[in-house]
C-alpha cells in the first residue's frame, strides 16, 4: 500500500448523488450498467459506468444515493463515456456492493470527507 497525505485526499471530490437513470451496458467488457447521477443543482448530472449488475437491478438503483468521485477525468469505456468513479467494495465474491448511508437528509453533491 503507498501512503498518501492529507492534502493528497483532500484533493479527492467524493460527492453524495442520486441515480436517475439506468442503463444496459451490453457493450462492456464485464457486465454493468450506465448510471446517470444527480448531484445537485450545482454540479447537475453525470454519467458512470458501474460494475454492478450481479447485486443490483436496474429498480433497486433508482433514487439510489451513491457515493463518486467526481474529479476524475472522464474516461473511455467503449462507446461510453464515464464522468465520475462509483465507489463500492467488492464481497467475497468479487462483486460490487455500492457505498451506502444510514440517513437519507444528505442533501444531493454534500462533500464526503
Amino acid at each position: 500500500m503507498t501512503a498518501i497525505t492529507f492534502a493528497d485526499f483532500e484533493n479527492i471530490d467524493m460527492r453524495v448523488g442520486r441515480v436517475i437513470a439506468v442503463e444496459n451496458f451490453p457493450e462492456a467488457r464485464k457486465p454493468a450498467y450506465k448510471l446517470t447521477i444527480d448531484f445537485g443543482s450545482k454540479i447537475g448530472t453525470k454519467k458512470s459506468s458501474a460494475q454492478i449488475t450481479h447485486l443490483y437491478t436496474k429498480d433497486e438503483l433508482i433514487n439510489r444515493r451513491v457515493v463518486c468521485v467526481i474529479n476524475f477525468p472522464p474516461k473511455q469505456i467503449g462507446p461510453f463515456i464515464s464522468e465520475v468513479l462509483t465507489l463500492g467494495a467488492a464481497d467475497t465474491n468479487g462483486n460490487v456492493a455500492l457505498l451506502g448511508f444510514d440517513r437519507e437528509n444528505i442533501p444531493l453533491g454534500s462533500r464526503i470527507f
